[in-house]
């Protein structure tokens, strides 16, 4: 693909008419500070982890069901904790130090994902439940008529 003159050695490249990244997407450049959040989202089902920095922009995201497993294994400590080590090892190779985490939904991955940050070489500055919780209730069902 590559010409190169020979009188003046000037390296001529041919450039696609597409034009950006082969995938369409645009790579964003995030800036990453030592410190940042991570949101830990266990249902029942799965183990959802993102990690941004000060200001809400992601780092680096992943779940039980992106780092392989399958059906009920989704939903088990491990799989939580497998998918923990790998959002983080990306988090520590872009700078991040320290961590505050916010843990939500009911799911079995919630103890062993904040293990695994600890295990994984990140300090944690705050630990807060913000799981839904409601105020009153579903509605509740028509009186019946005697």
């Amino acid at each position: 693909m590559a010409e190169k003159k020979q009188d003046s050695q000037v390296e001529v490249k041919k450039v696609s008419t597409k034009g950006g990244l082969s995938s369409g997407r645009k790579k964003a450049n995030v800036i990453v500070t030592s410190t940042g959040r991570a949101y830990i989202t266990s249902t029942f089902n799965n183990t959802l982890i993102t990690i941004t920095n000060d200001k809400g922009d992601v780092i680096g995201w992943s779940s039980s069901g992106s780092v392989g497993f399958k059906g009920t294994r989704k939903s088990t400590p491990f799989a939580a904790s497998s998918a923990m080590e790998t959002v983080v090892k990306k988090a520590v190779g872009k700078g991040l130090k320290t961590v505050e985490v916010y843990v939500k939904g009911p799911g079995a991955g919630r103890d062993s994902a904040l293990r695994a940050i600890k295990s994984a070489g990140l300090s944690i500055s705050l630990i807060a439940d913000i799981t839904p919780v409601p105020h009153n209730g579903p509605r509740a069902k028509k009186k019946r008529r005697i």
